[in-house]
Formats: C-alpha cells, sequence, structure tokens
C-alpha cells in the first residue's frame, strides 16, 4: 500500500485548466482515468487525510504510485479524451458498463451493391444501416418476414446469392414473392435499392405517407376494376399495419428520444435504454456495472452516456444520437455532455428530466425495468460469487497454496500429426475468462511432435518475455553472464545477449501483433499467474517446472490436469491430487483446461487451413492480397501469369516494374503443378481461376486424421 504524499505534485504545479488526468500504480499501469474543469482543486481533493476520503477512493489513491495530467481547451474536449483513455487502458477503478449479452440488431447493407436484410450483432459496420437493439432475434425475424411482402429486399447469403446467379434460377422466396430476385434479373441494381431504402424509411418510422399512398393504389386499382391488384395491395397495407402494432405507440407526437434509466445500490448499478423513433419503442438494452469509484447518479448517467453514444461510427452518429435523451439525473456540470452530444448528432440536442406527461410515465416503465434487471443480476451475481469463491478456495486447499489463485493461466498443445504444432494460454482471473489476455503461440524450436519440449518452450517464451517486462519497469534487473538464469532454455542463447527494445518485442514469435510498450498500456505477458495449470501429466509438469527454474521463476504454483482420470499432477510428486467429482475446483479447472484445449484446436485449424489453401503467390515476397487478386483477374488464371513477360505483368495497375520481375522470378522457378482434377467428373481443369485450387486438391486426397490437443 503507497503513501499517498510520497508522489503527491509539488504546491502550485497542477494548472487551473481544464485537463484529464491518470493515477498510475507501482507497474505503471493506468488503474483511474478522470477529467475536470480545473485540474489543481480536483487533484488536490485526492491527497487529503485517507480518513475522509471514501472507502472505494481511499483503496485507489493508495494502490497509485504516481499521477499525471493532460492539459486541454475545453471541457468537451476533456469528456472526448476521458472517454477514450478508459476505452484504451481499460482502468481497473473506473466505472465500466458490461453488457451480459450481445443485442441483435436488423441491418440493411447499403454498403453492397444488392442491399441484404439480415439479424446482426457486435459491432457496426461502415455502410450498413441499423436499427434495434432488440430484446430478441426472433422478435426481429417476424417483422421482417411481415415487411418482405411489400419490400421484397433479398435476406439471402452472400454464398446463396452467387450460386442462384451462376445456376440462373432464384431460391424460394424468390418464387413466392418475398424477394425482388436481382440474382436472376428480375429487378436491376437500382431498382432492388430503391426498395431497401423505401425499407430503410418505414422501419425509421417514416410509415404515414407509404401507407397513404398504398391505400391511394388501392383504391385507382380498385377504380379501373383491377381487382386482384388491388387484392394484393389490400394485404400489403394489412401486413405493414401488423408489423407496426409490435411496436405500441408510446409518445403521441412521434418523437425520437432516448430513455435513460440507473437503478443502484453501494455496491453495483444497472443501467436501461429504450430507444423511442417515431413515438414507438424501438429496441431496449441494458448494462450492468461495479461501483469501483466514488461516484453518484450523475456520474453513472454521464458514464452510461459515454457507452453508448461514444463507440458509434463516425458516419453513424448523427442517427444513433436522437433529439431528446431523457434521464433521471442531469451530469455536472452539464453544458460539456449537451455540447459534445450535440456535436456527435450534428444538431442540438435537449438532454434533461422528463417532468410530467407520457415522458414521465415511460421513464418510470425504463426506472422499473433497470430495478428489476439490477435485482435479477444480484441473484446470479450471488450465487455465481459463492461457487467462484468455493472453487478457488478448494483449489488453494487441495494444492496447498499460500493464498487463492486469483489469476490462473493454463496452456495446451496442439498439432496434427506433429505438424502446425501450436499452444495455447488462456486466463481465468476470480473464476472468470479473461479472454482480452488469451496468447497463442507457433512452437518454431524444433520441427516435430513432442508435446513435453514444445510445453517447455511455451512456458519459457511466456515467463522470459514477463521477465523482460520486468525490466523494462526497472522491477527487475538482468542477472550477470555466469549466473545460471542468463541461458535461454529455447535458444540456448543468453538473455543478456539480447536487448529489450521495441524491434525486439515486436519480433517476438508468440504472437504476430506488436507490443504496445507505452506506459500503462496493456503488455502481453506483465502479470505473472498465481497459478499455472497444463494440459498433461508428470512429463508436462515437469517440463513446465524445469522451464521456470531456469528462468529463476520461484513464485508460481503449478500443477497439471490429466484427461484420463481428471487427476491434479503436482511437480516432484508420484501421486496425483485426487479431487471429489462434485468439487467446485475440480469443476473450475477442468473449465479452464478445456478453454485452453479449444483455443489450441481453433489456431491449429485455422493454421491448417491457411496452408492447405495458399498458392504459388502467397510466398511472393512484397506481393499483399489486393495485388494478388488483381493479378490473377487480369490473366484469368495462374497458368497465364506463369506464361507472362515482366513487360505484360507490369501492365496490371498497381504493379510496378520491380514486383513484376519479383513474381516472374518467383514463378519461374517453381514447377509448374499438376492439373486439378473434378473429382465428380473427372475432368481434368486446365485453366484455373483460384491460385488456391491445387493445394486442395493435393488436401482432397491426404486421409482424414485426429487432431492431438
Amino acid at each position: 500500500m503507497a503513501d499517498p504524499s510520497t508522489y503527491r505534485p509539488a504546491p502550485g504545479a497542477i494548472p487551473t485548466s481544464p485537463g484529464v488526468y491518470k493515477f498510475r500504480d507501482a507497474h505503471g499501469r493506468v488503474i483511474y482515468v478522470g477529467k475536470a474543469k480545473s485540474l489543481r482543486p480536483r487533484l488536490s481533493s485526492y491527497f487529503q487525510d485517507l480518513a475522509g476520503l471514501h472507502p472505494r477512493t481511499a483503496t485507489m489513491v493508495t494502490t497509485a504510485a504516481s499521477v499525471e495530467w493532460t492539459v486541454v481547451a475545453t471541457e468537451v474536449e476533456a469528456l472526448q479524451l476521458e472517454y477514450s483513455w478508459i476505452k484504451e487502458f481499460d482502468p481497473r477503478f473506473n466505472v465500466k458498463y458490461r453488457d451480459d449479452k450481445s443485442y441483435p440488431e436488423l441491418a440493411v447493407t447499403l454498403n453492397e451493391e444488392y442491399p441484404r436484410v439480415q439479424v446482426m450483432r457486435g459491432a457496426h459496420k461502415k455502410g450498413v444501416r441499423y436499427f434495434g437493439p432488440y430484446g430478441h432475434a426472433w422478435a426481429i425475424r417476424e417483422t421482417v418476414d411481415l415487411l418482405l411482402r411489400v419490400f421484397p429486399v433479398r435476406t439471402c447469403s452472400n454464398g446463396v446469392f452467387k450460386r442462384a446467379r451462376q445456376v440462373g434460377r432464384p431460391c424460394l422466396l424468390g418464387y413466392i414473392g418475398k424477394c425482388a430476385a436481382p440474382c436472376v434479373g428480375k429487378v436491376s441494381a437500382d431498382e432492388h435499392r430503391e426498395l431497401a431504402e423505401d425499407f430503410c424509411d418505414f422501419m425509421a418510422g417514416r410509415t404515414g405517407n407509404y401507407l397513404r399512398r398504398l391505400e391511394d393504389q388501392m383504391q385507382e386499382a380498385a377504380a379501373e376494376m383491377e381487382y386482384e391488384r388491388a387484392a394484393r395491395l389490400r394485404d400489403d397495407i394489412g401486413a405493414l399495419k401488423r408489423a407496426m402494432e409490435k411496436n405500441a405507440i408510446v409518445l403521441a407526437d412521434a418523437t425520437d428520444a432516448d430513455l435513460l434509466a440507473v437503478a443502484e445500490d453501494e455496491l453495483e448499478a444497472a443501467v436501461q435504454i429504450f430507444h423511442v423513433r417515431g413515438g414507438r419503442v424501438r429496441g431496449q438494452r441494458g448494462w450492468v456495472t461495479d461501483k469501483v469509484e466514488d461516484v453518484d447518479t450523475a456520474g453513472l448517467v454521464e458514464h452510461a452516456l459515454q457507452q453508448l453514444y461514444g463507440g458509434a461510427a463516425a458516419e453513424e452518429r448523427n442517427e444513433s444520437v436522437p433529439r431528446e435523451v431523457l434521464v433521471p439525473a442531469l451530469p455536472e456540470p452539464l453544458a460539456p455532455v449537451r455540447e459534445w452530444l450535440s456535436g456527435l448528432r450534428g444538431s442540438q440536442v435537449d438532454l434533461r428530466i422528463p417532468q410530467r406527461g407520457d415522458k414521465k410515465d415511460l421513464m418510470a416503465t425504463v426506472q422499473r425495468n433497470a430495478q428489476q434487471a439490477l435485482a435479477l443480476h444480484k441473484t446470479k451475481r450471488a450465487s455465481d460469487l459463492t461457487t467462484r469463491s468455493r472453487a478457488l478456495q478448494e483449489i488453494a486447499d487441495a494444492l496447498e497454496l499460500d493464498s487463492v489463485p486469483l489469476r490462473i493461466e493454463c496452456y495446451d498443445i496442439s498439432h496434427l500429426q506433429g505438424e502446425d504444432v501450436v499452444a495455447s494460454m488462456v486466463v481465468f482471473e476470480d473464476g472468470l475468462a479473461r479472454k482480452s489476455e488469451y496468447r497463442r503461440f507457433q512452437i518454431r524450436g524444433f520441427e516435430g511432435q513432442d508435446d513435453v519440449r514444445s510445453m517447455h518452450e511455451v512456458i519459457s517464451r511466456r515467463f522470459r518475455r514477463y521477465l523482460q517486462e520486468r525490466e523494462q519497469t526497472g522491477e527487475w534487473a538482468v542477472p550477470e553472464a555466469d549466473d545460471p538464469v542468463t541461458a535461454d532454455p529455447v535458444t540456448a542463447e543468453p538473455i543478456t545477449a539480447e536487448p529489450v527494445t521495441a524491434d525486439a518485442v515486436t519480433a517476438d514469435p508468440v504472437t504476430a501483433v506488436g507490443a504496445r510498450d507505452e506506459d500503462g498500456r496493456p503488455k502481453r505477458f506483465a502479470y505473472p499467474p498465481q497459478l499455472l495449470v497444463v494440459d498433461g501429466g508428470q512429463p508436462q509438469v515437469a517440463a513446465a517446472k524445469r522451464a521456470l527454474e531456469e528462468l529463476g521463476i520461484d513464485d508460481v504454483a503449478l500443477c497439471g490436469l490429466a484427461k484420463r482420470l481428471e487427476e491434479v499432477w503436482l511437480p516432484g510428486e508420484d501421486d496425483p491430487v485426487v479431487l471429489p467429482r462434485s468439487s467446485e475446483g475440480l469443476y473450475l479447472l477442468q473449465r479452464v483446461r478445456d478453454e485452453a484445449h479449444r483455443f489450441a484446436i481453433s489456431y491449429q485449424r485455422n493454421k491448417r487451413s491457411k496452408r492447405l489453401t495458399a498458392g504459388e503467390l502467397d510466398s511472393v515476397p512484397g506481393l499483399g492480397e489486393t495485388r494478388r487478386r488483381a493479378l490473377l483477374k487480369h490473366f484469368g488464371s495462374l497458368k497465364k501469369l506463369r506464361a507472362a513477360t515482366v513487360d505484360e505483368i507490369c501492365a496490371v495497375p498497381g504493379i510496378g516494374r520491380r514486383t513484376a520481375e519479383t513474381v516472374a522470378a518467383a514463378l519461374s522457378s517453381r514447377t509448374p503443378a499438376a492439373p486439378a482434377v473434378n473429382t465428380a467428373t473427372g475432368e481434368i481443369i486446365e485453366d484455373r481461376p483460384d491460385q488456391a485450387a491445387e493445394p486442395v486438391a493435393a488436401a482432397s486426397q491426404t486421409a482424414p486424421s485426429q487432431e492431438t490437443p
């Protein structure tokens, strides 16, 4: 526990301007981000007597070891920078709303030549129009099924669409009138896009004019005695009205608004949001958070607004932020938040507390939903927390640990008959998976199948990186050359022979993603586990123990979980520890082991798939995916590209002479592949437009074999 007076800034050193500040711990990690209208009084308030601070604030300042700040011009800039840093650093003492599920949304892919209507989850994509979110995917599908009668936009996947174009025959929806069948040319691309835009207009709430237009067309058809057309229009109007009835009118003045309510207690808070468009509730979502900082209802509302609107893409912000935002408490100060929302929307946003009428009644409904969500979460959390605590305590007791293992890392090796050997590292913190900390390894120290040696390499690389990152923060000094720890067990090179630089970190083969070495940003191996679990028995445990000893790591507990009898093996022990089958501790270890197995298998399959589908152009240096496609599109096949001259290759847009010479040299130095064979007809395919045909055909001749985790 640090004394805040040891890192308190000197008197007068803190500016009085608006800004954002960061508290860091002894390891340099950012643990809290805040903003202030005036930095000096705000930061000074943290360095008063600890007895006068809120318990959560006192915990934060005693955990911190330093504080720094950044001055900005306005409070709006401070609000934006605070949100960006919270997303970037993920500070442990900041309020972070977590969603227990990914809400489905109705999406129209206007970025495609033939827009498609589909249910989508996750992050928004550029050029896609979204409606929702909805509580259940089936609610979207029921609405879409009704609207497709009037707006027959395609809903099929790209694969089905391309196959229909090739065979010249639409799918079932095209035959029954629920798709305009642009795949076979029944409508043009422009006509299909108009249908998609009409669909979007209707979903956006502009329904009155469209219904009146359909009714006028129905009357005209009846007057002209086109009774079949009139009946079809009548049915279309009925379908649209049934779709509209699924969203009851709650605000009679066709208001566009978001209503946000908060239910909270001393430890947690739940937020519920109703999205009202055109006077109808179009979507609902909710979050729950731990109150890890001293924050009131107004502060919770501000954090929720940042998460709700701050993550939207630039082209979607004017649609995601409505004209009115109704909240139970106004952030303090109000002007910067209102100005920020107005800037996102591009016009004035009214942020206020509803006082009377329908809006106040609807806010009461949202508040009841928030209270129910908090009560349901507390019921689940109490059970889960109790179970996880018992599981961790059982593990600590069985393995005779000094304390419960709050951070558990598990490693697994996977390969296919000795090829594409990979390993996985999964992390569980407080009994829950921490997927952002997962890591993947390629075994490169040797060729062939040797699970024990692979485990030794992986553990060595992981903890060697941990020691390197400790050295960067000044927590650990590199041993002298005569120290036995200095020899790397994988490469036999001394650790001191490789200086720790940004380039060295990036070049490490552990992962393709370069390390972010700036202070406070998440590092790949900065935190040691309290318990290290390997998938396997005595040999794997011995290999991991040997790797730790060679690096001088003696403060990490180690065990192995064997699949055959679910035995827990400890290093140096001849007999395993057998946990009861009903033990929560054994169940947690099994979950950790199974997650490592799943992660390793998925990575191994991905590597094998890429290897089998790789073509001759994939290994040409300096040639990326875009230019490979351009070459194949220009020449039509790899065979014709191989026969082309350098000048002919230079004629392809984006291909310079040096690249053309490299491509020509690479293709001429290789033996032409055998022609592909259609296994269904026995036909020899001479000109193959896809360079991946050769390895795939070769792979089809290999008998399937069992994957070894």
